[in-house]
Parts: C-alpha cells; structure tokens; sequence
C-alpha cells in the first residue's frame, strides 16, 4: 500500500514561515511527478506546486516568489519551503504523487492525509 506521510504544518503568523515535508513509501517503484495542493474550507482543492523527476517545477500565481518546492528523487521526499504566510494560505495541505507501483504499472496518483497550515493576521 502507497503511503504518502506528511510533516511541518502549523499555527503561524502572516509573514513567518513553514517547511512541509513529504515521502513517499517504498512501494511506489518510480513517481513522475510530486506536489502539493491545499484545500480552504468551503473550497475546492487546488495545486499549489509541482515538480517532476527532471525538475521542472509549476506553481500557482498566488504562490509564486514566495514558495519554492524541492524534491529528493533518490528519497522519494518533497518538500515546500513557505514564506511570506499571508491569512489566506490557510489550508489543508495535501502531498501528491503521480507513479507506478511496477516497471509496466499503469501510472496512478497517490494523496497523504493533509497538514494543516494556519496563517493568523
């Protein structure tokens, strides 16, 4: 079973930071793609950042200049280094994956638990 664990999330206030943090289990034999989407209550969940295996990286408007990801391909980690906590980046954040379990699996995505990041004003 593909387990996606995540770490980091928590209280701060607008203009602090946060690191999150996510690896993914052994299982997977190989992942495309890793990210992070967040979900605001009342909302519908939304990318905030992505990155793939070569590293190339896609992030929200709202996001950009002040979040970065990063990713550990050998580790299967990725992580998100938040600055600039604005109130509304509050949010569940959710680790995503994209792999294969085998060599010829077919390529399924894969969501940790969430973390919650709280911005206060």
């Amino acid at each position: 079973q593909v387990q996606l664990v995540e770490s980091g999330g928590g209280l701060v206030q607008a203009g602090g930071s946060l690191r999150l943090s996510c690896a993914a289990s052994r299982s997977i034999f190989s992942i495309s793609a890793m990210g992070w989407y967040r979900q605001a209550p009342g909302k519908q969940r939304d990318l905030v950042a992505v990155i793939t295996s070569s590293g190339m990286t896609n992030s929200a408007d709202s996001v950009k200049g002040r979040f970065t990801i990063s990713r550990d391909n050998a580790k299967n980690t990725v992580s998100l280094q938040i600055n600039s906590l604005k109130p509304e980046d509050t949010a569940v954040y959710y680790c995503y994956a994209r792999g294969r379990l085998t060599p010829l699996g077919t390529l399924n995505d894969y969501w940790g638990q969430g973390t919650q990041v709280t911005v206060s004003s």
